[in-house]
């Protein structure tokens, strides 16, 4: 039997034992208000620690009140107890979910949690840029009515998610997104989104490129198959054999050209980081100076702006090849008359080589693409000043090896403007 059992049980015959004597000694009535008072003093007693539990229990916290002697200090410490380990379990709980919430939101890709209503329980950050979404407001919200391109909605109401759905997004930056959709717990749904606009544009680009080979080497081809075949079926005089064979000469030095490139390209890209060594800027801007002369064979005014200062360092064939083909392009693209003007300036914070030019300029929409492998602003025009498509490229590829970054500013028919920054690594004799 339980201590507290026992005390109230002898209480209880300890008032009934003063009271007895009395009754039968005085009155009965006597003994009965004696026992009567005594079970009162008891039931004050112990309803005074009830009614520190009953305050407690409706505000549980840390009380010092909460303590009694014997029995009472027994109850009042099992259930702190209790309580203590509740808070204890409770805060390990909350911090455990806190830490998967971190967790969620440091991910890369875009987490989504949806009720069995399709109303969004979560959101991580990435998701709120990706689906231009705000957890804040859009938590408990129907995800269709804020997501609304038809594809999603479509894909999402069909059930099938054994594939992903490549989204388009139409609200943030014409991003491209994949979307897994994971059904979890009783028709509830987990959204994974990824960020696939570099795989997109990536894959693009590797289309584009393995389309324009093909294009870029077919029409060279076509003319010297063309000009075999006609060789080979048809007398003709030693004039025309003669012009037959220039025009596959030419023909070939192109596809020739355009191989050389490539291979440049690759070479390149599969380089080791190019040496330190010092490239006298002075010299090769006066080579690339007499270059773009020869080039011009003096169609164009050429002008050199330098103070004669600073050097570079880093490999000196590669900023050759890519300083080169900027200043041959700008003769190239401007018209006979124009003018392009070379300049160099180096300080201690760094340097830049720009070629400005009074040519045909390009289109803003361009500009972005200009150093993808064989993207032409104009086919015909390129064909005819005899670029390969594959010059802007060698210069992006050759200038981030270097650490520099290629600035490109300019107006149709105005002129362009082709700068190369280096960081102050790269400059010597400042």
């Amino acid at each position: 039997m339980p201590g507290y059992l026992i005390r109230s049980l002898l209480l209880v015959l300890l008032a009934a034992g003063v009271s007895a004597p009395l009754a039968y000694l005085v009155a009965p009535w006597v003994g009965w208000t004696v026992f009567c008072f005594g079970l009162a003093l008891q039931l004050a007693f112990q309803f005074r620690y009830f009614a520190r539990l009953d305050r407690w229990s409706r505000a549980p916290c840390a009380d010092p009140d909460l303590e009694a002697p014997r029995y009472w200090g027994g109850v009042f410490a099992r259930i702190y107890r209790h309580e203590k380990d509740l808070r204890g379990q409770i805060a390990q709980t909350q911090a455990q979910v806190e830490m998967l919430t971190a967790a969620g939101q440091a991910l890369n890709d875009g987490v989504v949690l949806l009720d069995r209503r399709e109303a969004i329980e979560f959101c991580n950050t990435a998701a709120e840029v990706q689906l231009g979404l705000s957890v804040g407001v859009d938590r408990g919200q129907p995800i269709i009515n804020l997501v609304r391109q038809p594809e999603f909605i479509t894909y999402l109401k069909a059930g099938d998610f054994t594939q992903p759905l490549i989204l388009r997004s139409d609200r943030v930056d014409a991003r491209v997104l994949s979307i897994h959709v994971i059904p979890y717990a009783d028709q509830r749904r987990l959204l994974q989104i990824k960020d696939v606009t570099q795989f997109d544009r990536l894959d693009r680009m590797r289309r584009d490129f393995v389309a324009n080979v093909s294009h870029e080497l077919r029409t060279p081809l076509t003319v010297l198959s063309g000009f075999l075949e006609t060789l080979q079926e048809i007398e003709v005089d030693r004039d025309e054999r003669q012009r037959y064979l220039a025009l596959m000469a030419e023909q070939s030095q192109r596809m020739q050209a355009i191989v050389q490139d490539l291979l440049t390209l690759s070479a390149i890209e599969s380089a080791p980081p190019p040496e330190n060594e010092q490239v006298d800027m002075a010299s090769l801007i006066d080579k690339l100076r007499r270059d773009a002369e020869a080039l011009s064979a003096g169609k164009h005014t050429i002008v050199v702006d330098t103070d004669g200062h600073g050097d570079l360092r880093g490999s000196e064939l590669e900023l050759t090849s890519a300083l080169g083909n900027l200043v041959a392009n700008a003769v190239r693209y401007t018209p006979a008359g124009g003018t392009v003007r070379v300049s160099w300036k180096a300080t201690s914070q760094g340097a830049e080589f720009a070629v400005e030019d009074t040519g045909i300029g390009i289109d803003a929409k361009h500009l972005p693409r200009l150093t993808e492998r064989f993207y032409r602003v104009d086919r015909g025009r390129s064909r005819d000043a005899g670029g390969t498509g594959l010059g802007l490229a060698i210069v992006k590829h050759s200038l981030n090896r270097h650490q520099a970054q290629l600035d490109i500013t300019s107006t149709p028919g105005v002129g362009s403007r082709f700068a190369a920054r280096f960081p102050a690594a790269r400059v010597a004799g400042v």
